[in-house]
């Protein structure tokens, strides 16, 4: 009796520790926090980490599309035949027969709520005629963004090869966030294609039941373990959560929901009081002026704490050699919440400033005599 006791006892004792205790995590955990208007990362563990990140990789497939479709090469309604080869696709499709015509908008339907490799390969050859040749445009479009840190190998992510990290798939939901006809499809959680014919039930439960959703995908895989990306909007402010490497298909949507009340919750957007009035003058070495007034780039909205004073550093030369050209950038003006650094933009040169030549150079010398007579 005691002895039955005592094994109880272990075995509760066990089942109640962290599944840590248990085995090592089989994949390394990456999340962001994105304020949508401003780009802004402002919270997560280990953002800028590159990671595997599987079928993920889909979004910037999905984007390539919505450029096509806002440079007018296509529309949502434009009928897509599928490739000869599609029925090569392994995992999930939407069961694609060779020649079939889809939509562009049913395609992305399969591939952000059905998670369909088939159809992103259907897209992929396409837009770029055949599958290298759209992941070379993939890529292209990565650095375009400026980010830095992501790779792709293919357009469904299959291969381990497909690298990001949470904060720059932040930025591809935001630019995604940019194309109206895409909404419906980045929030919904169920859909039918072929009529009623496919059934496509999303993996992110967020889209059912997070309050102010947005979109956008839920994925998992062998290197990539689970993930998720989830936008919403309240109360005027739209945050975007990027969570990677869960090893639990729950705990990624628990990650997530806590980075967006945290957003929601903790910060406010605005736009940094800036006057040109705290500028001075940038002397010009060996230009027909003396001087060149600089003035701020646009200034973007940010995302600050809650109650936090936004403070601003103005970075400036001495001095500039002439030629300057108006539009040449000249410093920076950054801007703080404390200590912690918010973003910055470019001071640049107002006007033309030209080199100083001998005839310039006699005229000046002139005005000057001119002048103390």
């Amino acid at each position: 009796m005691r002895l039955t006791a005592l094994l109880l006892s272990i075995c509760l004792l066990l089942t109640s520790l962290p599944a840590a205790v248990h085995a090592e995590s089989l994949h390394t955990y990456s999340s962001a926090l994105i304020e949508a208007e401003s780009g802004m990362c402002i919270g997560g563990t280990d953002p800028d980490l590159p990671l595997p990140v599987g079928t993920q990789t889909k979004l910037m497939t999905v984007l390539l599309a919505a450029e096509a479709v806002a440079a007018g090469r296509l529309t949502p309604d434009s009928l897509i035949t599928a490739p000869g080869n599609v029925t090569e696709q392994p995992g999930a499709t939407v069961w694609l027969t060779p020649g079939e015509k889809m939509t562009v908008s049913d395609l992305a339907a399969g591939i952000l709520v059905g998670n369909a490799n088939d159809a992103a390969y259907t897209l992929a050859c396409a837009l770029g005629g055949s599958e290298d040749a759209f992941v070379a445009q993939m890529n292209e479009t990565a650095r375009r963004m400026g980010l830095t840190q992501t790779v792709f190998a293919d357009c469904t992510g299959l291969s381990a090869e497909n690298l990001s990290t949470a904060h720059e798939l932040g930025l591809i939901c935001r630019a995604l966030l940019g194309f109206d006809w895409l909404a419906p499809i980045l929030t919904t959680w169920r859909c039918f294609l072929r009529g009623d014919k496919t059934e496509l039930v999303a993996e992110n439960r967020l889209a059912r039941t997070y309050d102010g959703i947005l979109g956008m995908k839920a994925g998992h895989g062998e290197h990539s373990g689970y993930t998720v990306a989830a936008a919403a909007q309240r109360r005027g402010l739209r945050m975007i959560a990027v969570v990677l490497g869960c090893d639990d298909p729950d705990e990624r949507f628990t990650y997530a929901q806590n980075l967006l009340r945290s957003g929601f919750s903790d910060y406010y957007v605005t736009t940094p009081d800036f006057s040109p009035e705290f500028l001075q003058p940038v002397t010009v070495r060996h230009g027909v002026e003396s001087a060149v007034l600089a003035e701020p780039g646009a200034l973007c909205s940010i995302a600050a704490p809650n109650g936090a004073q936004i403070s601003c550093v103005l970075m400036l030369p001495q001095f500039v050699e002439a030629p300057v050209q108006r539009g040449d950038r000249l410093g920076t003006v950054a801007f703080y919440s404390g200590d912690d650094y918010l973003y910055e933009t470019a001071l640049t040169a107002a006007d033309d400033v030209a080199r100083r030549d001998f005839r310039a150079a006699v005229r000046m010398l002139l005005e000057a005599f001119t002048a103390v007579s």
